[in-house]
């Protein structure tokens, strides 16, 4: 939850109305005004307030001043999308907000250690850091160092609202996160934003075809799955399709395992449950797939992703609760390949007899 919801105030609508006003006329000191009051209400608004508000509250987004107070407009158009709102309504000018302050803080690191001597350090993402020395190292125009250098004291701000819209549509995920995955990941490289969640929403695949070996009995199988978080979520789906399916032997993983893994609702908070785990997953060229990791961690072999089950090595569990809670995830047996087919497949692995 963004914000904590409080006791009924103000018509909202009428207050975004203002702030529109405001941002149409160029108004700094009424648009900051309206803004304060706006974002007040806003977390006392009831949910079909948030409906209406949310695609408006997004709306405004480009039309902020690039070192204005952006990345909280956006979080107020991510809790309207908490609270009912359409996040395919709300999803282009959220993410295109996260993709630019991305791209403006690898710009700040570049241009940060462009100017510096050998093992120059990043800097904290705090505005504490922002100051006329800071500026000049940067370089170039001030209002556009200016810009950088809040996007790299900020950028983290724009997951909640990003999260947001990603975790409740698949169609926003299909059509946004492949431009912003490789900014993400670039930046959270440099291990000073803590940018996992957004990286792991960025990456959900959906409605992914996935080719299934298990090693120890020579069989194949086709499994389709989408909106999984991470592997955790992947190995108790693949064990309750397979095993709890009958179709390779083991322990099936347990209902409430299951159930967390796969349902529409989300869990209220933090569950107790455990999963077991059934398999060992493996690349086709025998390194680890990590259950820490994700389902796009999986190779693409002659245009399918190619996972190979083996035995576990030894035993480990995990709570079952998935990563996203909002998004719940799918695996779907297609057919189990022929023994020709899984011979084939096979020929592309390690374990080719």
């Amino acid at each position: 939850m963004i914000f904590r919801r409080k006791q009924k105030a103000a018509d909202l609508s009428a207050l975004t109305s203002e702030l529109e006003q405001a941002v149409a006329a160029r108004d700094g000191g009424r648009t900051e005004r309206a803004f304060g009051v706006a974002m007040s209400a806003l977390q006392s608004a009831t949910g079909t307030e948030c409906v209406l508000a949310g695609p408006r509250l997004a709306a405004l987004l480009p039309a902020f001043p690039p070192t204005g107070p952006r990345p909280t407009l956006a979080t107020m158009a991510g809790f309207c999308v908490e609270r009912g709102a359409d996040p395919a309504a709300c999803a282009e000018p959220i993410l295109d907000g996260t993709h630019r302050d991305l791209l403006d803080a690898l710009e700040f690191a570049r241009r940060w250690s462009a100017a510096g001597g050998a093992g120059d350090e990043l800097p904290e993402a705090d505005e504490k850091i922002i100051d006329d020395a800071l500026m000049a190292r940067l370089g170039g125009e001030a209002h556009e160092a200016l810009r950088l250098a809040l996007a790299w004291c900020s950028v983290e701000q724009w997951q909640p609202p990003a999260l947001a819209v990603l975790c409740r549509s698949t169609e926003v995920r299909r059509r946004h996160a492949s431009a912003l995955l490789s900014a993400c990941r670039d930046l959270a490289a440099l291990e000073q934003h803590d940018l996992k969640c957004l990286a792991y929403a960025l990456a959900i695949l959906d409605d992914e075809p996935l080719v299934v070996l298990h090693r120890p009995t020579r069989t194949g199988f086709e499994v389709r799955i989408g909106g999984i978080g991470d592997n955790f979520q992947l190995h108790t789906l693949l064990a309750h399709v397979l095993v709890g399916g009958g179709h390779v032997p083991g322990t099936a993983p347990s209902a409430e395992s299951v159930r967390l893994a796969m349902d529409p609702e989300p869990a209220k908070g933090r569950t107790g449950a455990v999963a077991t785990g059934a398999f060992e997953l493996l690349a086709p060229d025998g390194e680890r797939i990590w259950n820490e990791g994700l389902p796009d961690d999986i190779p693409v072999v002659a245009g399918h992703r190619l996972l190979v089950l083996d035995e576990p090595m030894y035993p480990r569990s995990w709570n079952a609760d998935r990563f996203f809670p909002m998004l719940p995830g799918t695996a779907e047996l297609t057919r189990a390949l022929s023994a020709d087919e899984v011979q084939a497949w096979f020929t592309y692995t390690c374990w080719t007899s």
